[in-house]
């Protein structure tokens, strides 16, 4: 067993992640960024949970794109992230998802 201090991790390049667990195919990780992720469409569905730091959350809904701001200990079914600064987000997603 480890304790993953979420704070103290930092990665040397935008969007850095350290594997928390595998459970039967579904991933959960600790990302660590400064940088907004690329729009994208998911290969599956994510659950983005923000431990540190305050997210914009960039989703599509009919064809319009919305934002929605997040701050630590918020939780959010999402597409895209654009942090403010740096932060620390937990990503619950099948396995080998982009």
């Amino acid at each position: 067993m480890r304790v993953v201090r979420s704070k103290e991790f930092t990665g040397n390049r935008p969007w850095a992640a350290i594997d928390i667990a595998n459970m039967s195919g579904t991933t959960t990780r600790l990302h660590w960024t400064n940088q907004p992720y690329t729009w994208h469409v998911n290969s599956g569905d994510e659950v983005f949970a923000v431990l540190d730091g305050t997210v914009d959350m960039h989703y599509r809904e009919s064809g319009a794109e919305n934002i929605v701001t997040l701050h630590a200990g918020d939780v959010f079914f999402a597409e895209v992230a654009h942090p403010r600064g740096e932060a620390r987000i937990l990503v619950v997603e099948r396995e080998g998802s982009v």
